[in-house]
């Protein structure tokens, strides 16, 4: 095969495999938002099928000797085909050691599991998510002894969510962050709380849904490109860079919780909504990786979204909304209030400080899940136990506890260390951002475009082009270091709590 029917065969593959990955896409966004609650049963025949579909075009002899071509031709394939051959070469490596019928039935499973899962959190009932979780960890082990067999299972599913990340990168990472947050978060148990008992009577849903709205027009998310809905747990689907999906949850007695979640997905959604159109139907779609993916969230909705500049804009459109709930408060109350910083229960409404304690839990109890030191029956006791260890909360219930997050029924595990990792990184390139943009300056006159801009000349029009390990080092001009994330967070609660 020359190089020239190596690139068209590619880009009929690829073009053919973003149908079956945009229709189940739909398919799973579509079971979370308006899906009749039982109809997920046809709905898992469904994505079997596709995704049996999508792995035949991903292993066929065709795709496997284009890629061999341009793989093999680097200096004539140029380097967004050699890109493309090099993401695809691994990711068929993989696919070809798991049986077919394997693999699609794995797909049914997290689709089961999901459903499973908002049952079980609604119901407060453990037990019967039990062994779908189970499934997940012996069919991931399976699939990982079957395509890396010199490697830790766990280690792989690290390295899938972050490529070049082991239990010993993150053991090391969050020893340092573990150094910092537990005598910063000791020295503020002893300090006096801001009053936020304002922010817990009833914000009407409808209100807040209108003020969603005005949150994303305040970050710049294009309407005609990315809408917003409801479901039990927030997320960001996107299928190209013309169509992203972002989702929140209201609660009535916390309007907080969904401007955050907003503000979140948000960052997700202006990600894959910059990403170089060029890349749309093929492999460079989309974010490099799940840390740089979560930097990004993490900066919009931390570095922007609880600055005290972004406070002082949003603070007249939220008393314009809720006049009668923010009577008698200031835009410093609403700062002090959204940067509060309390040990709680519910990962995606922790503050900054405590944050990377909610996911160092999960990393933990995943590892022991892993090495087979718990059992799946007992994550709710192991939850509960370092819940009360690592922040001093008492767990009510398995809703409030090991069942809040939706991960595992997607089988996604090894994801949530990226989420204190990608917050690292978004420091330390915020370190960089400053020294070339008034950050400050330009959120307070309500101008985020020039932040947006940075952002995707620098991250996110690239996609997948680049690897993920790049991008830290190219824009700050030296390797990645926690250092940025600890002393942000102790220059930050040192002011805010006068230490």
């Amino acid at each position: 095969m020359d190089i020239n029917t190596a690139k068209q065969a590619l880009d009929n593959i690829e073009r053919m495999q973003y149908a079956y990955h945009h229709a189940m896409a739909i398919i799973t966004n579509d079971a979370s938002t308006v899906a009749p609650p039982e109809s997920y049963a046809c709905r898992g025949v469904a994505l079997g099928i596709l995704s049996g579909e999508s792995f035949k075009l991903e292993t066929s002899p065709e795709l496997k000797e284009a890629v061999a071509t341009l793989y093999e031709n680097k200096e004539e394939a140029g380097e967004e085909y050699f890109r493309r051959a090099e993401l695809l070469r691994e990711s068929y490596r993989k696919l070809d050691k798991i049986p077919m019928e394997e693999f699609m039935a794995y797909q049914e499973l997290m689709n089961d599991a999901n459903v499973a899962w908002i049952k079980a959190k609604r119901d407060n009932d453990f037990a019967s998510f039990a062994p779908y979780i189970q499934k997940i960890l012996d069919t991931q082990k399976r699939f990982a002894s079957l395509t890396d067999p010199d490697k830790d299972p766990y280690d792989v599913a690290l390295d899938e969510h972050e490529e070049g990340t082991s239990r010993e990168y993150y053991d090391k990472f969050f020893d340092e962050v573990k150094a910092t947050l537990i005598p910063l978060i000791a020295k503020i148990r002893e300090k006096e709380q801001p009053d936020n008992s304002w922010l817990k009577v009833s914000y009407p849903i409808e209100v807040q849904r209108e003020f969603s709205d005005l949150v994303m027009d305040l970050f710049h998310l294009d309407k005609n490109h990315c809408v917003i809905a409801e479901t039990e747990h927030p997320y960001t689907s996107g299928t190209c860079s013309q169509d992203v999906r972002i989702t929140t949850h209201y609660y009535e007695n916390d309007p907080i919780a969904s401007l955050y979640s907003v503000i979140h997905e948000g960052g997700h959604a202006n990600y894959e909504l910059h990403v170089n159109p060029d890349y749309d139907y093929n492999c460079l779609s989309g974010g490099a990786s799940m840390a740089l993916h979560e930097s990004q969230s993490r900066f919009w909705e931390n570095f922007v979204g609880r600055s005290e500049s972004f406070i002082s804009v949003l603070w007249p459109k939220f008393q314009e909304l809720f006049p009668e709930q923010t009577a008698g408060h200031t835009a410093e109350d609403l700062y002090r209030c959204v940067n509060r910083a309390e040990p709680s229960l519910i990962r995606t409404e922790a503050d900054e400080l405590t944050y990377s304690l909610h996911i160092l839990i999960r990393y933990e109890i995943e590892k022991q899940l892993f090495e087979g030191t718990l059992r799946v029956e007992d994550i709710p006791a192991a939850w509960n136990e370092k819940y009360k260890e690592y922040l001093g909360v008492t767990v009510p219930n398995d809703s409030e506890g090991c069942l809040q997050d939706v991960h595992w029924s997607q089988g996604s595990f090894g994801y949530f260390p990226t989420y204190s990792l990608g917050t690292a990184y978004s420091a330390q390139i915020l370190n960089t951002l400053r020294k070339e943009l008034d950050f400050d300056g330009l959120i307070a006159a309500n101008d985020l475009q020039p932040i947006l801009d940075w952002l995707a000349e620098r991250i996110y029009r690239f996609g997948c082009l680049k690897k993920p390990g790049t991008y830290v080092p190219d824009i700050t001009g030296e390797p990645f270091s926690a250092k940025y994330y600890t002393d942000y967070l102790t220059e930050k609660y040192t002011k805010l709590y006068n230490l």
